[in-house]
């Protein structure tokens, strides 16, 4: 009986120790498989089987949408995904297009770059370069014969710019006259500085419209006269600059956050390999006047941060 009761407890002890000993090993099982399930959820972005690469206009251009084809089938090749270009209305709706990842690579100028940062998390990877420089000045172009020889000179007139997303056609030059004749906001500069304002869309619209009377002062990147000579021969004689704005950085391609950092990582480099390859750099000087793309940071850009928080909240975007 001593030993059916003794048999009794060492299969008690048994069984136990057993159910001890699974336990912990689901629970490190589990675990480790936990551990793994997280770090690969933290490592691992989003690889989309299109690439939706975002454009806007810095002119008026009704073909950008076919310039741009080739160089989004050539990116498609070298990622080996398809790549589709999408032509925006202006800066603040591709900022939004990223920002709901509907778009994943951004062209987009320094301005917006920090409004989609501040807002989505969008990250800076590249940069133009024009002319040998990765910063650019904005202009005010006035007509030759207008008298307008200061920018006190501005009071009254109609100003046109292409729109408020705009770093060089707006953004740095609203900042600059708002500290040279003291107003708080961008609105009682527009109302009660300017005797009014034209929103072209473009920057060759805003100087087209000053060339034609329709405004007295356009805000426009530096030159843009260049790019209407064909059209207009006589611009560079027609329209002056009376002066100009502080360094601006210069336009970025910029990528959404939840894109796979190897996957960005793949994207920079072929973008930098264009640098090799005439004919995309010369989609690239034709539809945004790039001479090369160079490496950025989001440093960079802390002057285009630091103006726009000083009247941020008055900007109609």
């Amino acid at each position: 009986m001593k030993k059916f009761y003794s048999l009794l407890l060492i299969l008690g002890l048994v069984v136990l120790l057993a159910a001890c000993g699974g336990s912990g090993e689901e629970d490190a099982a589990s675990g480790d498989a936990g551990a793994e399930g997280e770090s690969t959820e933290e490592s691992e972005g989003m690889i989309p089987d299109t690439l939706v690469i975002g454009f806007v206009p810095s002119q008026d251009s009704e073909t950008i949408a076919d310039t741009v084809e080739p160089l989004a089938e050539r990116l498609g090749e070298e990622l080996g995904i398809e790549v589709q270009g999408q032509v925006m209305t202006n800066y603040n709706a591709l900022v939004e297009a990223m920002g709901a990842n509907q778009v994943q690579v951004g062209f987009i100028p320094a301005f917006g770059y920090v409004l989609a940062n501040e807002q989505y998390g969008v990250e800076v990877i590249l940069k133009s370069i024009r002319y040998g420089s990765g910063t650019y000045k904005a202009q005010y172009l006035v007509r030759s014969d207008s008298g307008i020889e200061s920018l006190a000179d501005l009071e009254g007139k109609t100003w046109a710019y292409a729109d408020q997303g705009s770093t060089s056609g707006y953004l740095f030059p609203a900042n600059q006259l708002m500290q040279e004749f003291g107003y708080e906001t961008a609105t009682e500069l527009q109302e009660d500085f300017f005797g009014g304002v034209v929103q072209s869309g473009g920057h060759d619209n805003s100087a087209i419209a000053v060339y034609e009377g329709d405004a007295d002062v356009a805000t426009t990147f530096d030159d843009v006269r260049t790019e209407l000579e064909e059209e207009y021969p006589d611009v560079m004689e027609e329209l002056s600059v009376l002066t100009y704005t502080n360094e601006i950085p210069n336009d970025t391609i910029s990528v959404t956050k939840e894109l796979d950092d190897e996957f960005v990582q793949q994207i920079k480099e072929v973008f930098l390999s264009f640098n090799e390859d005439e004919e995309m750099i010369q989609i690239m000087n034709d539809v945004y006047n790039w001479d090369a793309i160079d490496e950025a940071t989001d440093e960079e850009y802390q002057v285009v941060k630091d103006v726009y928080q000083e009247f941020k909240d008055n900007i109609e975007l």
